[in-house]
């Protein structure tokens, strides 16, 4: 990459200090024009993420491949070979959520016509001319009125409905109310269930109103794109959380709360990356409709990266700490352990918010 020219000016723009070459000698500000093309601006960021002698590369293969070498190498003091372990955590959650975002709000082609099939397009054609009809009664009693059903099968489904508690399949989850007038009704009765817990009644009023307000399918999408614009979030916010845990099971003279934080920050890089991965592996799935032999290798590939994922952690934690075999395996099994319930609950009470915070 040729060098930028350099200033006519012999005065530091930083530090007004007098440059006599490219470089000032009193902060090390580069003497060149201020004013940059979008190419500078586009290659001198990918200049500063890869500082093209190899470092990111290098990053990367020791993050995947050789579990604990950056922290080791970070905490020893080797910090100019790989790439800075929070920036690397930031590009990576960076890139991974902002391709899963993107691929997120992708939606599926609408047939042809011409590929519905005969069977299909007929039983389409037959309900909407039912249901265009006017009538009074769209009971079972009118649709066996009309000759839709018999006599015979009104009977059986009469009797099959009575046997049976109703069930609303639009509802994601039966609360056992219908809708928000039976809770304010019971409210107002005083049922003990309802006006003794103020929380108690927000949260199902919360939940009714979605689900009145809303479609299943409009509900999951708008889950769906709030919960992956927030999880980075969540992500983040859990790291110290992991960083304590590691710090309880190890000696608090050897080993500092800096040490489990840079240990965390690559090992979640790990985990972000792992997941990129196994998406454009997941991406891969249409040709198999092309090239059927290839589902085995699908399919090893996955099962590779899922238990890679649950692996990595294990040999990562022995190598950085240094225990030997069996103690290394009992405190990390420990701390994955305790580290899966925690992020288990907190990924359920961010799903429940995220939920009843739907517009």
């Amino acid at each position: 990459m040729a060098k930028e020219p350099i200033r006519l000016e012999k005065t530091c723009l930083n530090c007004d200090h007098l440059v006599q070459e490219r470089y000032c000698p009193n902060c090390g500000q580069q003497n060149t024009e201020t004013r940059k093309s979008f190419h500078y601006i586009f290659t001198h960021f990918f200049k500063d993420l890869t500082h093209y002698d190899n470092a990111f590369w290098k990053t990367i293969f020791n993050l995947m491949f050789k579990p604990a070498a950056l922290s080791k190498a970070y905490i020893s003091g080797k910090r100019l070979l790989y790439l800075n372990p929070i920036r690397l955590y930031l590009f990576i959650s960076f890139i991974t959520f902002f391709i899963l975002s993107v691929f997120s709000h992708e939606t599926n082609e609408v047939k042809d016509v011409k590929e519905i099939p005969k069977e299909e397009v007929i039983i389409q054609t037959d309900i909407t001319s039912v249901d265009s009809i006017h009538i009074q009664d769209k009971s079972i009693d009118g649709l066996t009125d009309m000759g839709v059903i018999s006599q015979d099968n009104n009977d059986t489904i009469k009797k099959f409905l009575s046997d049976t508690k109703e069930v609303n399949s639009k509802k994601i989850v039966n609360l056992g109310l219908e809708n928000i007038v039976e809770v304010d009704s019971l409210r107002k009765t005083g049922s003990k269930n309802i006006t003794a817990n103020s929380t108690k009644y927000w949260f199902i009023k919360k939940w009714l109103t979605i689900e009145e307000e809303k479609t299943e399918e409009e509900i999951f999408k708008e889950f769906s794109m709030a919960f992956n614009l927030n999880l980075p979030k969540i992500l983040f916010i859990y790291m110290p959380v992991f960083a304590f845990i590691l710090w309880l099971f190890h000696d608090k003279k050897k080993w500092f709360y800096f040490d489990h934080a840079i240990f965390t920050l690559h090992y979640f890089s790990f985990l972000l990356l792992m997941i990129l991965v196994l998406f454009f592996i997941d991406k891969l799935k249409p040709l198999l409709n092309i090239y059927p032999v290839l589902g085995w290798v699908h399919f090893s590939l996955k099962t590779f990266g899922y238990v890679f994922m649950m692996y990595y952690f294990f040999p990562a934690h022995r190598r950085f700490y240094g225990d030997k075999f069996l103690l290394s395996f009992f405190k990390s099994t420990l701390v994955y352990i305790i580290n899966l319930i925690a992020f288990s609950t907190i990924m359920v009470l961010f799903s429940l918010y995220t939920y009843l915070n739907l517009n």
